[in-house]
């Protein structure tokens, strides 16, 4: 393949990912003022990543994250090894009172007409104190990892932990891995400590070291500050809008050598068009089109993510590379929870025109 990427063909981890883990209280299709109980799903879009390639596609990932020592972070790190995901934790004590705690998200699925609706609380988060020297970079790149990733929400959290993503990034750079960033702009989380002024410094200095960015045009440019047209103005799986701010964005990044993304047109919180597109050393690759009934539409993105990682990471073309990554993550809203349930052989079959018809 010239994608232009020079990926290792072995390391002790196929994938390591950086950020924070987080737990999502669920109430499922009833609004928060009205819940009663909830379901608890571990996330974080940098870990979720990570757990799909460990559990779906069945590489040997990890996770460099805080972890608090107490009942909630025993919880995340069961799940962390539910999914088959190698932890590597920066440790942090309780208080009893205060914390630092693991943050919480706050989402309900909708339903019909009414939308999700995603809140958090993410006071004292340990992933936010995270800084530059909490890892042993040398020593964990060292052993020999293929990819390394990160993203633009643990990027948010705080002063240092963008400082963190850059000193990793250049680590992982220097060692011979693959780098991405997900670009997951999130406003609400910028807007506490500096706003989209601060978000350009932060990402742009992460990006000077990223080969694979995913993110749509919006992330590019609000980002990025890369200039476009407006993202509200074309249909969602017109990709037109995409692919007008690459050419600006890799000139901006010579660096980056593939953008990804996918593409969604939202009907009904339960109905979907769903597509992805991907653009790699100069050339677009675009997935069929395809109706989702939606369970639970977080994380679709990051199923898309390493659908199209694993590709890329296993030799696979890179239009084979996209149609895995637009199978996975459609699959992915099949599920309740931020994580795959899916199969890599249920992945491979979809995206190659499987159909829904029982399998007995």
């Amino acid at each position: 393949m010239n994608n232009g990427l020079n990926i290792k063909n072995a390391g002790a981890l196929d994938f390591l990912s950086l950020g924070a883990l987080v737990h999502r209280l669920d109430p499922g299709i009833i609004p928060f003022r009205k819940a009663s109980h909830c379901d608890i799903h571990v996330s974080g879009g940098e870990f979720n990543v990570a757990a799909n390639l460990a559990d779906c596609f069945r590489l040997n990932a990890g996770i460099a994250s805080a972890m608090v020592d107490y009942p909630i972070g025993d919880l995340i790190a069961e799940r962390v090894r539910a999914m088959g995901v190698k932890p590597i934790y920066k440790k942090f004590q309780h208080d009893g009172v205060r914390g630092p705690n693991m943050a919480t998200v706050y989402s309900d699925r909708g339903q019909g007409v009414r939308a999700p609706v995603v809140f958090y609380n993410r006071s004292n988060e340990a992933a936010g104190r995270l800084q530059s020297g909490d890892f042993n970079w040398a020593e964990i790149f060292g052993s020999g990892v293929r990819w390394f990733h990160s993203g633009g929400i643990f990027a948010s959290l705080s002063e240092t932990t963008g400082e963190l993503i850059v000193e990793a990034m250049q680590a992982a750079k220097a060692s011979g891995a693959i780098t991405s960033f997900d670009l997951n702009y999130r406003q609400k989380l910028w807007d506490i400590w500096g706003g989209q002024a601060k978000a350009l410094d932060v990402l742009g200095r992460i990006v000077q070291h990223v080969d694979v960015l995913v993110g749509n045009e919006e992330d590019l440019q609000k980002g990025l500050g890369i200039e476009g047209q407006d993202v509200e103005s074309k249909s969602k799986l017109d990709p037109s809008a995409f692919y007008a701010v690459i050419d600006k964005a890799v000139k901006k990044f010579p660096n980056v050598k593939a953008v990804a993304t996918t593409l969604r047109e939202v009907h009904s919180t339960n109905r979907h068009t769903w597509g992805a597109v991907a653009w790699v050393n100069g050339n677009t690759y675009q997935s069929p089109m395809c109706e989702l009934d939606v369970v639970d539409r977080v994380g679709g993105g990051d199923g898309y993510a390493a659908g199209f990682f694993y590709g890329l990471l296993s030799g696979a073309s890179e239009q084979e590379a996209v149609n895995l990554g637009w199978a996975h993550g459609a699959l992915l809203t099949t599920f309740p929870g931020d994580t795959t349930m899916a199969t890599v052989e249920q992945v491979k079959a979809f995206a190659k025109g499987g159909s829904a018809r029982i399998q007995r």
